[in-house]
């Protein structure tokens, strides 16, 4: 079985996820670090007053309110010292009082600048953008050029290039052309083989899940003719793409592919989901039950949504306008305690899109690596969404 490379961001979420609570604040910032339609980023304005309303938030002289003034001071200075120039999202969590800092500049990017306090980090949002920029292979070619990327967090993490020298025809005839033809033959299957061979070894060495193709009609069909059945498998779409498209352009074509692919698996993930909590106790629905199965060790995947706003939801009618400030904070650090148990017992991690898919099930659910007990089996007239 491929086992998917850990890549820093797992590392950090569980590094994050170690963290024990504190009584003093900690600092999780996810920056949206992009320039405006000027060319200048907003984030330096969003920085100073998010910090500066907190840390007034303490009582003067307090041990919270100079762990958050250290930590401001330094947040501050990191972002204008070291952020990288291409990086469109900035993720820090710290606090200066238990010698927590961690930062990471990212390609990805967020909806909004957020900024959270709390007893722990707040790993929501980074699991997210995870979840959303997972990595996958493409591979681009033509008669005699193969480009193979390995994308994720919203950038090229990896590019190879095969080049096998251009045959041009030449006017012959009879058995000079059938010679000729079976010439362009083999260097055409050459050239396949090769492009396959580097897709096989990229796919299984990195774990990847998912392979996009792109390229011209002639070399396709024989590049997938040469793949083995394990990486032919993941192959998610064919697209129209010529082998000399520009990276980004590469980059937002198959992106649109994996989030179609990614759309369709969240349905018939949550079917399933619902069909084992039917079935015989292997899945639990809802915040209460799939907390308890969270600290029981039970879940292999959580399958939670992908907007706070439909967590632990009490009506048909929420919405954020109709939220309090308070309960809408609730329920995004329930969110966040969600993924940091999850990723505290080797869990997986799912977020669905499509909110209305758990809407019935308070957003949340999990599937178990042992079954429940039989008590706890739900009544099989429950019905799927």
């Amino acid at each position: 079985m491929t086992t998917a490379t850990r890549t820093p961001v797992d590392e950090l979420l569980d590094r994050l996820a170690a963290v024990e609570p504190t009584e003093l604040p900690v600092l999780s910032l996810y920056l949206d670090t992009r320039a405006n339609d000027v060319g200048r980023g907003d984030f330096e304005t969003f920085l100073r007053k998010e910090l500066k309303r907190r840390v007034e938030s303490y009582r003067l002289r307090s041990p919270e309110r100079e762990s958050l003034e250290a930590d401001a001071a330094r947040i501050e200075a990191y972002a204008r010292e070291r952020l990288p120039s291409s990086a469109d999202t900035l993720a820090i969590f710290a606090c200066s009082g238990t010698g927590l800092f961690e930062a990471m500049a990212l390609d990805a990017t967020l909806d909004e600048s957020r900024l959270f306090v709390g007893t722990q980090p707040h790993l929501y949002p980074l699991a997210r953008l995870v979840d959303q920029y997972r990595r996958y292979a493409a591979l681009v070619v033509d008669s005699h050029v193969a480009r193979l990327f390995v994308f994720g967090l919203g950038t090229a993490l990896e590019e190879h290039d095969i080049h096998n020298p251009k045959l041009h025809r030449t006017r012959v005839g009879g058995w000079s052309q059938m010679r000729y033809q079976r010439h362009v033959d083999h260097r055409h299957l050459k050239h396949a083989k090769e492009a396959a061979q580097a897709l096989t070894r990229t796919v299984r060495d990195e774990g990847l899940e998912h392979v996009v193709l792109g390229g011209d009609d002639v070399i396709l069909p024989m590049v997938r003719e040469e793949l083995p059945k394990d990486v032919a498998g993941r192959i998610i779409d064919v697209v129209s793409l010529p082998v000399r498209t520009p990276e980004h352009q590469i980059l937002a074509a198959t992106m649109e592919s994996f989030r179609r692919h990614d759309a369709a698996n969240d349905v018939e993930a949550v079917g399933t989901l619902v069909d084992e909590y039917r079935g015989g106790g292997l899945a639990v629905v809802g915040v209460g039950d799939t907390v308890a199965a969270l600290e029981a060790g039970q879940v292999d995947e959580l399958v939670l949504v992908a907007a706070p706003i439909a967590l632990a939801r009490t009506g048909t009618s929420d919405s954020p306008a109709a939220l309090a400030p308070d309960e809408l904070a609730q329920r995004e650090e329930l969110a966040g305690e969600l993924v940091a148990r999850a990723r505290r017992t080797g869990a997986s991690v799912r977020f669905v899109e499509d909110t209305q898919l758990l809407w019935d099930h308070e957003g949340v659910g999990a599937l178990l690596r042992y079954r429940l007990k039989p008590e706890t089996v739900p009544p099989a007239n429950m019905e799927r969404p």
